[in-house]
């Protein structure tokens, strides 16, 4: 089978989740998250608004969104978080996503970062990881506008590959 054959899916679902003391707290209003929601219904997800969760939260909301979705089986296609992948000692997103993943993609993040430092030196002082939970593609974006268009610029030519494998098609 070449890869024209393959059809994406049609019941792709997205999860953008936003850890973020202050938006959540009303102190201001998150705009990195709808960047990454907009992409992922450009592409065909099926997703709600953005999550936003104070930063202290994310690993307890993560554990229980991972349990809940293996329970029911209705874990999104993908899952994009924004914030927390910095050096604060309440930036826990990473924490909260690594042990989940089944098998990690650290070819992605490189390529993130390499993104990001064509618009700005310390984009690489944002930890991140990505992979995938069972049939689920998780990333961890930073906070800032900049850096989630950087992921979503990164992750646009991959997605319909990504999904392909997560689908068990193999193209090659």
């Amino acid at each position: 089978m070449s890869t024209d054959d393959f059809t994406m899916p049609e019941n792709l679902t997205g999860l953008v989740i936003v850890a973020s003391t202050r938006a959540a707290r009303g102190i201001y209003e998150d705009k990195s998250g709808p960047i990454a929601v907009e992409w992922l219904r450009s592409r065909g997800f099926e997703t709600p608004d953005p999550v936003v969760i104070e930063d202290r939260e994310i690993i307890d909301y993560f554990n229980n969104l991972v349990a809940e979705g293996k329970k029911n089986g209705n874990l999104p296609t993908f899952i994009l978080t924004s914030g927390g992948t910095g050096l604060n000692s309440d930036d826990q997103t990473v924490e909260a996503v690594r042990p989940h993943l089944d098998k990690e993609i650290p070819g992605i993040m490189h390529a993130f970062w390499m993104n990001g430092l064509k618009n700005v030196s310390s984009a690489v002082l944002s930890r991140g990881v990505a992979g995938v939970i069972d049939r689920t593609f998780v990333m961890t974006l930073p906070g800032s506008r900049g850096g989630v268009k950087d992921g979503v610029t990164t992750l646009d030519p991959l997605v319909e590959h990504i999904c392909r494998q997560m689908e068990d098609y193999h193209d090659h």
